[in-house]
């Protein structure tokens, strides 16, 4: 699986940073994208309506029609009942994951739900703060800041956010705080249960303050988070219709148009992000726009820009972190570990650096270094990627248990995509890529050409060729192969796959030079790709 990036905002607001042009004379790489850039229909498929505990009903996509929290306790109170700790709630998931192991084929949808329902119930304990510091929010009169949240633990500022909410049950901009507090903790711990929570408490946003511009905002925020780009997209133009410098909206804005694939329209939305509101976010931004369209020098020096601006322990993880990827997209694997390093070092718990660290560790050789560092981050947070890169170290490994190991991870991924879904997430695009090599081939590709039929981004392109490969349909594959390479973008696993459907259909010189590109270029891009890519190309010879 390709990791992808970190689409995170980062704490703070150096507002001091000049704008990029005034400071960076590389050009824009060349419009290479392909041109075929049209939308398609990306109507959400609908997810089975599932209730968790905190009585959020799960399912629903739009944000704008959430529903009504009619007490102040509905989207606060509930949770407080459920004082359970992180391990509890990794447990349920791997509870879960083995009953989805056992039915795998005709009990996923009610492994989903009751997954839904452990994960709730097994969440955060709000009052408990982790890794010190006081509440971030006191329960004072007048709106609540978002970056409040950012000067202490997340889990302590969501309690006092509640405690606020429920002697001041009008305050709409404490309720869009609320919300957006609900997306970060969904995105960080890896819990989608949180994403109906952020729905209702935007709604209740809405409804006391109709287009107020941070429950927009928020609203973007958890359309992105649930996959929904082009909902993503409408909200942030209503927040900057607004407020033009409005930094959260000009950065989902950006991603937005990257994630539906229209890299030229978010290069110019990156440029007039950069005159209107420089600093961390917009930079990373604008860092990764351009390593999309393979200009990764100016890439690499706008995020070490970025990272002499850093202060605060949250954007130097944040940075030296994009830096270590970029880095190891390039098969720099020593710089990647230095990056990781410096970025565990302002926050030991970081888990982009964590799994990238691993990652360099495997590539480098580090085999022992790399399982321990990935279990570690899958013991905190069982995400997809990290899964599924487990589980391939396992088979790598081929120790005796390894091959259990490994479908205990791939199952792990089943049981959480099923999970996301319960909860209005999109999750097509996780379940081709794991699917297409771990999975069920015929899932793999009707879930590609749904996220295709949505967007037409580089990885959606290389998800259906990979997807079409894996079901022997190689001719219809080739086209997506070679426009998931066309922006110039540098991704070794893109390139595998490329040379791979090339040499299926008999185009034999294109095969050995993409395979040979992409061993050239990350000779580690895959615990398992790698090795067959260097037997396809002997065999090839």
């Amino acid at each position: 699986m390709t990791p992808r990036k970190n689409d995170d905002v980062p704490a703070g607001d150096p507002e001091e940073t000049p704008p990029l042009r005034e400071h960076d004379a590389a050009s824009h790489a060349p419009d290479t994208e392909p041109t075929d850039n049209a939308d398609n229909s990306d109507k959400a498929d609908g997810a089975d309506v599932t209730t968790g505990t905190d009585g959020a009903t799960a399912g629903t996509h739009e944000t704008h029609a959430a529903p009504d929290a009619t007490d102040a306790t509905d989207a606060t109170d509930a949770t407080d009942a459920t004082d359970a700790t992180d391990e509890e709630r990794i447990a349920a998931v791997r509870r879960v994951a083995a009953a989805g192991r056992r039915w795998r084929t005709v009990q996923l949808v009610g492994c989903a739900a009751m997954l839904a329902v452990a994960m709730t119930a097994g969440a955060i304990a709000f009052g408990a703060a982790r890794g010190g510091g006081g509440a971030a929010v006191a329960a004072s009169t007048g709106a609540v800041s978002p970056e409040l949240l950012a000067s202490g633990s997340l889990d302590v500022s969501i309690a006092a956010l509640q405690a606020h909410l429920r002697g001041q049950p009008k305050d709409h901009d404490g309720w869009a705080t609320l919300g957006l507090a609900y997306v970060e903790q969904a995105r960080t711990k890896g819990d989608p249960s949180r994403y109906p929570q952020a729905q209702a408490a935007l709604g209740r946003s809405l409804k006391i303050a109709p287009d107020n511009e941070q429950a927009l905002a928020g609203s973007a925020a958890l359309a992105a988070a649930r996959h929904e780009f082009k909902e993503a997209l409408t909200y942030a133009d209503r927040v900057l219709k607004q407020n033009p410098y409005s930094e959260r909206a000009l950065c989902s804005r950006i991603d937005a148009l990257v994630e539906l694939g229209r890299y030229s329209d978010a290069s110019k939305a990156a440029d007039l992000a950069d005159t209107r509101k420089p600093g961390i976010p917009v930079f990373t931004r604008y860092a990764y726009v351009h390593e999309l369209r393979g200009d990764v020098t100016t890439a690499r020096r706008v995020l070490a820009r970025a990272l002499s601006t850093a202060t605060s322990p949250g954007d130097i993880a944040y940075v030296a972190a994009a830096l270590g990827q970029l880095a190891w997209n390039q098969g720099d694997y020593k710089t990647a570990l230095n990056d990781y390093g410096r970025a565990l070092t302002a926050d030991e718990n970081y888990l982009p650096a964590l799994e990238g660290r691993a990652r360099a560790q495997a590539a480098l050789g580090d085999r022992a270094a790399a399982l321990k560092g990935m279990e570690l981050v899958v013991s905190r947070y069982p995400l997809p990627q990290p899964l599924v890169e487990l589980g391939e170290l396992y088979e790598s490994r081929g120790a005796a248990g390894d091959r259990a190991k490994a479908e205990d991870q791939y199952a792990l991924v089943d049981a959480w995509i099923a999970l996301a879904r319960a909860n209005g997430v999109n999750a097509d695009l996780d379940t081709a890529l794991a699917a297409a090599d771990h999975g069920d081939a015929k899932s793999a590709l009707r879930a590609a050409r749904a996220e295709w039929a949505r967007r037409h981004t580089v990885h959606t392109a290389d998800a259906l060729a990979w997807a079409l490969h894996v079901n022997g349909l190689d001719q219809e594959a080739l086209p997506y192969a070679r426009r998931a390479t066309a922006t110039g973008y540098h991704n070794a696993s893109f390139l595998y796959h490329r040379g791979t459907i090339e040499l299926a259909t008999g185009h034999r010189a294109d095969g050995r030079a993409h395979l040979s590109a992409a061993l050239k270029l990350n000779p580690g891009f895959s615990p398992l790709g790698a090795s067959k890519a260097r037997r396809a190309l002997e065999a090839a010879k």
